[in-house]
Parts: C-alpha cells; structure tokens; sequence
C-alpha cells in the first residue's frame, strides 16, 4: 500500500492556521470574549449580553476540549487501534453541539424572566462596543478555522468554527435587540431577540450533534468522492479487459477516509502483474481522494471470498424457503 499523503487542500493553507494552533488562538479569544462581555453585561444590565458572556464561557470549555481531541487525533496508530484515532473528532463535534444546545437554554431561561419583568438598559454605548468587539474577534477567528477545517478535514475545528458563529449569532442578534429597544423604549425586545437567538443556536447545536453521531456510525464517503472511485474503477476495468470489482464500500473517520473492495483478475496472471495493477490503482485513488486508506483485496476471477460464499447460502436458503411457501 502506498504511503499515505497529506491532501492537496492542507498545502494550500499556511502552517499557522494548522487545526492545533487555531485552538489554541480560539482558548486565547474565549477568555478575550469572556472579559469583555461580562463587563458589557456589568454596565448595562442587559439580559441579551447576560446570555451573550454566558455563550463565551461555553466557548472556553468547547475550545479546551477540541484541543485535546485533536490531539488524541493526530496520535498515530498503535495495537490498540490499528485504524487510528481519527475518531476523536466526532466526540469534540458532539460535545461542543451539547454546549451549545445547554447554552441557548440557558439564554431562553434567562431571556423568559426577564421578558416578564423588563429592566431599564444603561450605558449601552460602551456596552455596544464591547460586544461589538467580542463579535469582530470571534468572526474572524471563526472564518479562518472553517477554511482550515475544510483544508485539513477536522470535525473537531469545524464543530468549534460553528459554536463561534452560533456566538456571533447571538451577539448580533442581542445589539439589534438592545438598538431596537433603545430606540422604541420598548423594553421587552432585549428579552424577546435573546429568545429568538435561543432558538436559532440550539438548532445549530442538534445538527452539530446529529453530524458526530453520523460520523462515529461509520457514514459512507460523500456522493462526489464515491462517483470519483466509481469512475476510476470503470477506467481501469476498461483499460485491463478481465479486471473486475465489487464489494465496494467506505467510510469516513476525521480526517481520514477509507474505502474497501475486491479486485478480481484472469486466474492466468501472475502474483506480481496483480500487484503492480494494484499498486497503480491505489495510487490513482490516493491522488483524488487525499487522504483515503485503500484497502484492496486480490482474487482470482470467478472465486468469493467465504464471507460472500456464505451470503450467497444465505440468501440460496431464504430464495427457497419463500419458494416453498
């Protein structure tokens, strides 16, 4: 099997915007944003910005915990886990989409009480600001780990990425809320806009669960990469006329992608034309799909392995008994 090599994609992104070093960025950022909106939220007694502060500390925590797990990640493979860790990501995904699913009920809760009893708002322009600042910084920083998470194929970053824009969310949605209050004298729309922000983050937190749970259930690889592999088995059993495959399937774990299937070839050809065949094939599949795992299993035409053999029995049995009846 050829030596696995890093995607395309990651040279295209600089050393700095590696998925470890962003992390690290956004542990530095979440405890930035935790000062500046709890001060925000200190001087101008909005529950918008109550909730927005509430959002940076979960933040902090989902930062802490995608490093590790990038970490675990990037472990290589060992007795234990031949294949890996790849799969670590997906518990950082599902973790940081529980944050955020506690996180907008927190915000609802809070928003709740305080719709029934509104509060006069002070000093919003420097409440503003901060906020404002806090939302520039975890923007930014969101942009850049959602390209590098693309680049490098991290769950891990894209779950963090995704909780930063569900803080960004909030935070915008919590100025409008308190400019609208601020210029109707309507003082119940800082509540009413930070329920409205509840409900928006904690729909972006189930998907971010339900993605790691597709991950860690073995998804199959993405329409696109499976109509490549198709396409660069049918040119090859064109270019080898007696080449045949079957028992193809995949399946995604990170950053890393696998992919299984038999190669069948003349039983007249020799062990090392076979080889060379699949060495070709392997490195083809390797070049359009950076990253992927290969694993190819030679057999002769017309033989199945005894797994098939038995599901060939199987399906024999029950063909028969149907018949029977």
């Amino acid at each position: 099997m050829p030596a696995l090599t890093p995607s395309l994609t990651e040279t295209q992104v600089p050393a700095w915007m590696a998925p470890q070093k962003l992390l690290r960025l956004s542990i530095v950022v979440a405890l930035l944003t935790i000062v500046l909106k709890t001060l925000a939220w200190w001087l101008t007694g909005s529950v918008g910005l109550l909730s927005d502060a509430l959002e940076a500390f979960v933040n902090l925590a989902g930062a802490v915990f995608a490093l590790t797990m990038v970490t675990v990640a990037k472990m290589p493979a060992d007795t234990g886990h031949p294949y890996g860790h790849y799969k670590a990501e997906y518990f950082s995904a599902g973790f940081e989409g529980i944050l955020i699913i506690g996180a907008s009920l927190a915000i609802a809760w809070a928003a709740a009480s305080r719709l029934w009893s509104p509060q006069p708002l002070e000093q919003l322009g420097w409440g503003l600001l901060l906020s404002l600042l806090s939302t520039a910084l975890n923007g930014g920083l969101a942009l850049l780990m959602l390209r590098s998470a693309r680049a490098h194929r991290s769950m891990a970053l894209a779950g963090d990425a995704r909780h930063l824009l569900a803080d960004v969310w909030t935070s915008a949605g919590v100025v409008a809320g308190l400019i609208a209050a601020a210029l109707t004298g309507w003082l119940w729309l800082d509540a009413a806009v930070a329920l409205a922000v509840a409900v928006h983050i904690f729909w972006q937190g189930l998907q971010l669960v339900w993605q790691s749970a597709q991950g860690l259930m073995d998804q199959a690889l993405d329409a696109p990469q499976r109509l490549r592999i198709d396409s660069i088995l049918s040119d090859f059993a064109r270019r080898e006329p007696g080449v045949v495959f079957d028992n193809i399937s995949s399946r995604q774990a990170g950053e890393r992608s696998f992919a299984d299937l038999h190669m069948h070839v003349p039983g007249e050809w020799s062990v090392s034309r076979a080889a060379r065949l699949r060495t070709a094939l392997e490195g083809e599949l390797l070049q359009a799909i950076p990253g992927l795992y290969a694993r190819i299993e030679l057999l002769p035409l017309g033989m199945a392995t005894a797994i098939e053999a038995a599901q060939l029995a199987d399906a024999a049995d029950i063909t028969s008994s149907r018949q029977s009846t």
